[in-house]
């Protein structure tokens, strides 16, 4: 037994890759991490263009659908499909025996629609009608336009990864925008599934650069405590959220909880554990979706004990690091755009690489 596979058996929590990559599919490495307790997938255009820059993997597909006419952009959604749907089908038992908690793979819309609700909802609802699987995750970033789009795809009864999460007030916008989208959908609501991806590490990079600025030895005393704390208070959130009369009856109806997903769980600082994000936000009903890297070190020497609620948490955390002048909606919104930007930036540079890729090839 790993610890990923105790992580579940013991404590309830769904680990994830936070990676794929084609040749894992081809080769039988992703069996491997399943066989070694991973869960679930998730991708972005960022893993997408590690994947495709670093590897020839793709080169041979690019230069068969260019030569059938197919633009760059056109080319790269069929590379990526080809890739969530071979991944889909080695988790599809693993989602069947879970009853659809787990054996999800999830794709997230082209980010420059981040800001557009309309066309989120449109390219969701083409990206769920493409690959007609039941465990196919969208993934919708959390922005004040993404929103409406969340609630429209629960209520169509499609099933969503939201992304892109950094603050507590936004995090009520998500689950109200399920619970919302759950009560509009008719019938049976026990095929729809969706988790809430709330980022961790950022979060902490970006406000230790502040408290350091700030430089009182309180603030100084606060660094590497801001993103479990967030972590902590929005599980808080989620289990007050998933109770009462108002839950009861969508479970009534089949409806499953939308569980909390702690994302950018690699560990930034080189002065914190390389496990910290993992050891520290450990609890039933949640999901960590971790690096490669940071699940072999997990399995290493990663601590399997629920922590979510310890009792050694101080709750007051968020409430000092306001105080010492670090304002965390300002760091949320900061990080929302750099978020967005980056994903932008990622598949913008995807595609200018596979251009020149194409170029080269053809010579």
């Amino acid at each position: 037994m790993t610890r990923l596979i105790d992580l579940f058996s013991s404590e309830n929590q769904s680990p994830w890759l936070d990676n794929l990559r084609r040749s894992w599919i081809a080769t039988g490495e992703l069996e491997n991490w399943i066989n070694s307790g991973v869960r679930g997938i998730t991708s972005n255009p960022t893993i997408f263009q590690k994947a495709m820059t670093d590897t020839n993997d793709y080169d041979s597909q690019l230069m068969e659908l260019i030569a059938s006419g197919k633009s760059i952009e056109e080319s790269y959604w069929e590379l990526v499909v080809d890739d969530i749907n071979g991944a889909l089908e080695i988790l599809r038992p693993l989602y069947d025996e879970s009853e659809g908690l787990d054996g999800f793979v999830s794709l997230e819309v082209d980010p420059s629609l981040a800001h557009d609700t309309s066309e989120t909802i449109t390219a969701a609802r083409h990206l769920h009608s493409l690959i007609d699987k039941p465990n196919l995750y969208v993934k919708i970033p959390a922005t004040s336009a993404g929103i409406p789009a969340i609630q429209q795809l629960i209520s169509d009864g499609k099933s969503v990864n939201v992304t892109l999460i950094f603050s507590l007030e936004r995090y009520e916008e998500v689950i109200e925008a399920y619970l919302s989208g759950l009560e509009s959908c008719e019938g049976d609501l026990s095929n729809i599934s969706s988790v809430a991806s709330f980022f961790i590490s950022r979060t902490d990079t970006e406000v230790d650069k502040r408290l350091q600025v700030i430089g009182s030895d309180n603030a100084l005393a606060l660094q590497g405590k801001a993103a479990i704390a967030q972590g902590r208070a929005a599980y808080q959130i989620f289990k007050s959220s998933f109770s009462g009369p108002r839950w009861i009856a969508l479970q009534e109806r089949g409806a499953r909880p939308q569980r909390p997903l702690w994302a950018s769980t690699s560990t930034k600082n080189p002065e914190f554990s390389d496990t910290l994000y993992v050891d520290e936000l450990i609890g039933p009903e949640t999901v960590n979706t971790i690096p490669d890297s940071t699940l072999e070190a997990f399995i290493d020497h990663g601590k399997v004990a629920r922590t979510i609620d310890s009792a050694e948490h101080d709750s007051s955390i968020l409430e000092q690091i306001q105080k010492e002048g670090v304002d965390l909606r300002e760091v949320a919104e900061l990080l929302e755009e750099q978020g967005v930007s980056s994903f932008i930036e990622s598949f913008n540079d995807l595609l200018g690489t596979l251009d020149q890729k194409v170029a080269l090839l053809k010579n």
